[in-house]
């Protein structure tokens, strides 16, 4: 790890931007969703600001309103592939699936890409708790919460051991002896597990930064175990300090339990910006994004995310009480909407404004002087160690951040002025996972 405690700050490239209206906007094109220019684009905007990474979201299934806004169609580590032709430096972070996937090809896709890439992918950890998904695998819907995890926690080991089959030195390339590879060194896993059997080796060698970056999104019990046990970057949701540096204490307290340096994970906050001028003028962008996205769309969204009947929510009324957690939702978003809804008594139109028509994440609205003094209070309380940036629409929103927002971070002395390694841990001020031997065999 980095000596200094410096910010980290990836974008989730969503699209046409965080909001459901943002491809509604004279700037934005409605097919920007599957042009690979675009997402090209919005990582070289991102390069320049010298970020860590792009971030790309993934569900298997069409689960949104397409007849309402774009959605994530494109298959991420393909749209990586070509991102990565087209950048030098900033990081890569693609959503795959415990449930959907096999390990060994998820390892061996990530690993390709990672190589591609000289050493700048990450692997975001999901477990898809969404029946539409389920049903284009061939099951009735979405497993169980706590199965989902515990299959996770397995497919997670057994894809690190993948990454860790091959040691370092092992590919030898000696010409004048005729030796390529030093097959000793190359090893089979023989995972024999509960939901997998797997016997390896991969068949590529490891990456400049040893094995791609884990990044995981656990806001429930299972979830953050998950993300202790195995994790180098959490993407957490959190609306205020105390509840983020809440997280981080509890998140890096299980690290230890679990053996690991508490301080090498590093926790990035959802935060969603509308930038202005003026406060005046960010709030009426966030106005007029707002009037753009159809209440019924914002309605089912959230009766979505709470898994209940859009016909029991009362726009000017607040949420039903009690509003039991399912044991199949999406726990790290049910419970971030329902504590936001209680803790300032929002009625449901209160409570869908807030959220920017279905977000979930913290938006922040105002000038880049505001939004850079967000930032560093919640780094400086120890609630975050940086953001998963949601700009409000892609690629101007972003563009405004680093142009605007960038600038002032830098000048506080929180933010690089420039990239001081070339690999995603670099960036992150994670070290190089070194291979060392598994138990049993040293």
């Amino acid at each position: 790890m980095s000596a200094r405690r410096e910010l980290h700050l990836n974008v989730n490239l969503l699209h046409a931007g965080v909001y459901p209206s943002a491809w509604r906007l004279p700037d934005s094109r409605p097919d920007a969703f599957v042009d690979i220019d675009h997402y090209v684009r919005v990582a070289r905007v991102a390069e320049r600001g010298k970020l860590d990474a792009i971030f790309l979201a993934d569900t298997p299934a069409i689960n949104d309103r397409i007849d309402h806004r774009p959605f994530m169609a494109l298959e991420p580590t393909i749209v990586l592939a070509s991102v990565a032709a087209a950048t030098t430096h900033i990081g890569l972070i693609a959503t795959a699936s415990t449930s959907y996937n096999e390990p060994y090809n998820l390892a061996r896709r990530f690993a390709t890409l990672d190589l591609v890439s000289r050493g700048r992918v990450g692997w975001n950890v999901v477990t898809t708790a969404d029946a539409a998904a389920g049903r284009n695998f061939g099951f009735a819907g979405a497993s169980e919460h706590g199965a989902r995890y515990a299959r996770a926690r397995e497919f997670t080991q057994v894809v690190h051991a993948l990454w860790d089959s091959w040691e370092d030195d092992a590919l030898v390339g000696d010409k004048v002896s005729g030796r390529f590879a030093d097959s000793a060194k190359v090893h089979a896993i023989d995972h024999r597990g509960t939901h997998y059997s797997v016997a390896g080796p991969l068949t590529v060698p490891r990456s400049p930064q040893g094995r791609p970056v884990t990044v995981q999104a656990g806001g429930s019990e299972d979830g953050r175990d998950l993300a202790a046990a195995t994790a180098d970057a959490v993407f957490s949701l959190a609306q205020t300090i105390p509840d983020g540096a809440a997280y981080a204490a509890d998140l890096r307290a299980r690290a230890a339990r679990y053996g690991r340096d508490p301080a090498a994970i590093v926790v990035l906050p959802g935060l969603a910006t509308v930038i202005g001028g003026t406060e005046a003028e960010a709030r009426r962008r966030q106005d007029e994004l707002w009037e753009l996205v159809p209440i019924a769309y914002s309605l089912a969204r959230l009766a979505g995310t709470l898994r209940i009947d859009p016909d029991w929510l009362d726009l000017d009324k607040p949420l039903p009480d009690p509003l039991p957690l399912p044991p199949d939702a999406n726990h790290t978003m049910f419970q971030g909407t329902v504590a936001l809804a209680r803790r300032d008594n929002l009625t449901v139109r209160q409570l869908l404004r807030a959220l920017g028509g279905g977000v979930g994440h913290r938006i922040i609205v105002g000038t880049p002087e505001q939004v850079a003094d967000d930032i560093e209070a919640w780094f400086r309380a120890g609630a975050a160690d940086g953001f998963n940036l949601m700009p409000d629409v892609l690629p101007d929103g972003l563009e405004t951040f680093v142009d605007a927002v960038v600038p002032i971070l830098q000048r506080r002395g929180l933010f690089r002025r420039d990239y001081e390694g070339s690999t995603l841990r670099e960036h992150l001020g994670l070290e190089r996972v070194a291979w060392t031997p598994p138990a049993g065999r040293r």
